[in-house]
């Protein structure tokens, strides 16, 4: 028995705005400088490594929504103000 399957491909852009991945970084760490809160607090509020902390205020990763939540839940701010820098 022979099956066939028609496989269609599509190309995939690249949707990472990095300009705007950037903005949010600086964002950050204006938010959290603001606060007086250094990064090692911050990672250990929000249960992610200092690391990227790091890498996401430098603009280098593009973070995921589970993360942006609870680093608005450690610094005790709405998630909308990481967001405006706009």
């Amino acid at each position: 028995m022979i099956f066939l399957i028609n496989v269609e491909f599509y190309i995939v852009n690249n949707v990472k705005d990095l300009e705007y991945i950037k903005r949010f970084g600086i964002n950050l760490k204006q938010v959290r400088t603001s606060k007086k809160i250094s990064q090692e607090v911050l990672a250990y509020s929000a249960d992610i490594p200092i690391s990227q902390v790091g890498r996401i205020e430098r603009g280098e990763i593009n973070t995921t929504i589970s993360s942006v939540k609870a680093i608005a839940i450690a610094l005790n701010i709405q998630i909308k103000e990481l967001f405006e820098f706009e």
